[in-house]
């Protein structure tokens, strides 16, 4: 009877996130078929989001940058409009944003050289040089003065669940399988305790946003996530209606920040020119009022040893 009824709210959980899920990236406008590619064109001289779509005819070169769903595509461009604009006045192009659904499929595109540029997860640059393919790093941001980040573990507020080993037998949302805050960090949790994430949760399931996953948990439709705590840090500022039934229970050591790359054997003279403007941002007018706009204190160089934590960490869950 027990089982009966477990396979029964297990079901009932599924149904009800599948139901969520596509209302919630219904309203997003997300897509994350191949044929058809969230994409926008950034006008600089109107910003109106009906002018965004991105017209294959347009003559006019443009930069190919992709952009890992952390957040919402929604989110996405409302974060990442002014930067681009910025880019794209400094380099002379449009930009055309492409965006997937899952972290991996970004990598492919970085490593098919079908993008020029991309914003991504750390655990995802991580797992892309491990599997041999030399991403280059073209800045980092530095946000609170630091060149580093950390994963919150979340819990609805009223929900008595006070650390992290009170999840066991709960419902939780991971945001991807190669996100670090949205789940290597859990997992690591949960192989220290000597589970895994079936025998540890009750249910579980992978929003590919930070922010979906927030909204789940504000929602009671699971009872737990872990998330970028510099998405959580940045709603909390733009958005904070969203967070008043949130709970940070734990935070995670910090590591290292989520860099923008470019593929492999990208031309150092494109790597530099990318760099000049990103390095220079805060140094003039207007990049320092989109800096402050996107909560980042400037961009710097980096070296690949930041993330030797993660990778430390990933070897280790997967043991």
């Amino acid at each position: 009877m027990k089982n009966r009824k477990r396979v029964y709210h297990s079901l009932l959980f599924r149904l009800v996130w599948i139901i969520l899920g596509f209302s919630l990236l219904s309203a997003c406008n997300f897509t994350s078929s191949k044929r058809n590619e969230h994409t926008v064109r950034i006008n600089l001289n109107n910003t109106n989001a009906e002018d965004t779509t991105y017209s294959p005819t347009d003559t006019v070169p443009y930069l190919k940058v992709a952009v890992s769903a952390m957040i919402s595509p929604k989110e996405t461009f409302a974060y990442y409009k002014a930067l681009f604009g910025y880019i794209s006045g400094k380099t002379n192009k449009r930009i055309k944003i492409i965006q997937r659904k899952t972290y991996s499929e970004v990598n492919e595109l970085l490593n098919n050289h079908q993008v020029d540029m991309a914003f991504i997860c750390s655990g995802a640059y991580v797992n892309d040089r491990q599997d041999g393919y030399p991403i280059k790093i073209v800045a980092i941001p530095v946000i609170n003065g630091r060149p580093t980040y950390q994963a919150y573990i979340i819990t609805y507020k009223y929900s008595g669940i006070n650390k992290f080993e009170d999840l066991k037998g709960k419902s939780f949302a991971f945001t991807d399988p190669l996100s670090n805050t949205g789940y290597f960090y859990a997992i690591s949790r949960i192989k220290a305790l000597g589970y895994n994430k079936k025998t540890f949760f009750k249910d579980y399931v992978f929003t590919y946003a930070h922010d979906i996953s927030i909204q789940l948990v504000a929602k009671q439709i699971v009872d737990g996530a872990s998330v970028d705590g510099l998405i959580f840090d940045y709603l909390k500022h733009s958005h904070p209606e969203q967070l008043k039934n949130i709970r940070i229970i734990e935070k995670s050591q910090f590591f290292g920040i989520p860099p923008i790359v470019v593929p492999p054997f990208t031309p150092d003279s494109t790597l530099k020119k990318l760099q000049r403007i990103l390095y220079q941002m805060d140094k003039d007018s207007l990049g320092i009022k989109i800096l402050k706009k996107l909560m980042i204190d400037r961009f710097i160089p980096a070296n690949d040893s930041l993330y030797n934590s993660i990778r430390r960490m990933d070897k280790i869950i997967k043991q």
